[in-house]
């Protein structure tokens, strides 16, 4: 384990989830928590924040809590010290491109999406500026 041991509201503060989300992600299985204190509350590592920032960046791309649960697992395989063979090895970073891909794809949308948004924002602050102009005329 990582060895420092935190609640779930530090790790809410430290991912910027609440903690409802944070517990839904336990229970559709996309992080557990590795230790839980005498008193039954959760407790998290470096490893398990980790894995939160990773989800937490797919989502706003819009990948489902499946493709979530599939790359954290091809990742978790890829991280571990199980050996993997050669076939199996080239399986699981051919999945990880794939949503390598996906990623650059659903960012150039953004790209674009900001854009416009900026051209339209830009838009009305000339507008505004120009009728402010005429108001002191």
């Amino acid at each position: 384990m990582d060895g420092k041991h935190m609640q779930i509201g530090e790790v809410a503060a430290r991912t910027e989830l609440s903690l409802r989300t944070i517990r839904h992600y336990e229970e559709t299985g996309l992080v557990v928590p590795s230790a839980r204190s005498r008193g039954g509350f959760r407790l998290y590592t470096e490893t398990d924040v980790a894995r939160l920032m990773v989800i937490r960046r797919m989502k706003p791309l819009g990948f489902t809590l499946d493709q979530m649960r599939d790359l954290l697992e091809a990742t978790d395989r890829l991280d571990s010290d199980a050996a993997l063979g050669a076939e199996e090895r080239e399986a699981l970073l051919e999945r990880v491109r794939t949503y390598q891909r996906e990623a650059a794809a659903q960012v150039e949308k953004l790209r674009v999406q900001l854009s416009r948004a900026e051209d339209f924002e830009g838009t009305l602050r000339a507008r505004l500026e120009r009728n402010a102009h005429a108001d002191r005329a």
